[in-house]
């Protein structure tokens, strides 16, 4: 079994987002590999590792795009336990929309075919737009299950189960297959020693744009349907209300609450 996983290279959430020049792109200095990804990895790996893992033909690829700094997405995914990983690096790239980015993915994961099974986390914490698993689906003509809390494969069917608010629902589809998966699908492993140095051994191709058979103009800025024109810092936080307890807090906490229309 082929499977590829979608990792990403985004700011690391512990620090604030900066937005640079006049482009308004992210500044991508102190990143890490996505969160959400890594449950995507964690879902190929323990499918591979049910089917007999990479001595039995199940591999599991990490697909990235970006600068050269995205590689260490890829290296991380090979230490958590990735058979090989795929960076497409092109600087026409740079400030691509979640459909140029599609569009890129779609004829990079063509060129890693067969492929079984394409997995990818909820979405990604830098745009967080969640609709670049439905976009590379619709690319590649593959049927598409997202949001699943949990997944199955039993011979060619793939079986998700995608809880809502008030009730969950399990769909179906044949492979080949895309899926997306939550943050409720499972534990991801974390790389050991073993892995880690394991990875130093594992490939990772490089591929540029003319490679995967895409035309600089069709991503980036020029490819993009989308583009941010302006942006401005995000208010100061203010001090708040206090309400000094003086035997009447709770009345005065009640009405705070009922003027600003949450209760």
């Amino acid at each position: 079994m082929n499977i590829v996983v979608l990792v990403k290279y985004v700011p690391d959430t512990q620090f604030d987002r900066h937005l640079t020049g006049e482009s308004h792109r992210l500044d991508r200095n102190e990143s890490i590999l996505s969160e959400l990804d890594e449950y995507a990895l964690e879902a190929a790996l323990a499918l591979a590792d049910a089917r007999g893992g990479a001595k039995a033909g199940n591999t599991v690829t990490a697909l990235t795009l970006g600068p050269a700094a995205a590689a260490a997405a890829v290296k991380k995914s090979l230490q958590i336990g990735a058979t090989s990983g795929v960076h497409v690096s092109d600087d026409a790239l740079a400030g691509s929309d979640a459909s140029a980015t599609s569009l890129a993915l779609a004829a990079a994961v063509r060129t890693l075919g067969p492929v079984d099974l394409v997995i990818t986390g909820m979405s990604s914490t830098d745009g967080e737009t969640s609709i670049v698993p439905a976009q590379l689906a619709a690319r590649l003509g593959l049927p598409q299950v997202t949001f699943a809390s949990s997944l199955e494969l039993d011979g060619t069917t793939v079986t998700a189960r995608r809880d809502g608010d008030d009730v969950s629902e399990e769909v179906q589809a044949q492979l080949p297959a895309l899926v997306s998966v939550t943050d409720q699908a499972n534990e991801p492993r974390y790389p050991n020693f073993k892995g880690i140095l394991a990875a130093k051994k594992k490939k990772v191709v490089t591929l540029s744009l003319s490679d995967i058979g895409v035309e600089a103009g069709a991503v980036g800025s020029a490819g993009s349907l989308t583009r941010v024109t302006a942006a401005a810092e995000r208010p100061a936080r203010t001090a708040g209300t206090i309400v000094t307890d003086t035997g009447d807090a709770g009345i005065a906490l009640v009405d705070f609450l009922a003027a600003q229309k949450l209760i």
